[in-house]
């Protein structure tokens, strides 16, 4: 399972920080993603950092926002800079989780709101 965690109300301009954090008995954590939606609109792909590090980003993040993890802790960072008002959305965390050597399926975080004021 996944537990994010930050979020909040931020003015433009500003900064913030989403983490997420996976628990269990895990085997193996594959490729983390942050996504985003806002009402009425699909969800979009934030960013995402692979288990060695390799990070994507959003055409519309670029130069602002920064993905890291922690794979020790099972853990991956949204670090969130300049922000917008069109940043104003959900971000959900994902991660492809083993808990076996062989299986594996897509675990959800559960959402936490970002709102930034102009």
């Amino acid at each position: 399972q996944l537990q994010a965690s930050g979020g909040g109300l931020v003015q433009a301009g500003g900064s913030l920080s989403l983490s997420c954090a996976a628990s269990g008995r895990i085997f193996r954590i594959d490729t983390m993603r942050w996504y985003r939606q806002v009402p009425g609109k699909e969800r979009e792909l934030v960013a995402q950092i692979t288990r060695g590090g390799t990070t994507t980003y959003g055409d519309s993040v670029k130069g602002r926002f920064t993905i890291s993890r922690d794979n020790a802790r099972n853990m991956v960072t949204l670090q969130l800079g300049s922000l917008k008002p069109d940043d104003t959305a959900v971000y959900y965390c994902s991660a492809s989780i083993f808990y076996t050597s062989l299986s594996w399926r897509e675990y959800w975080g559960q959402g936490t709101l970002v709102t930034v004021s102009s």
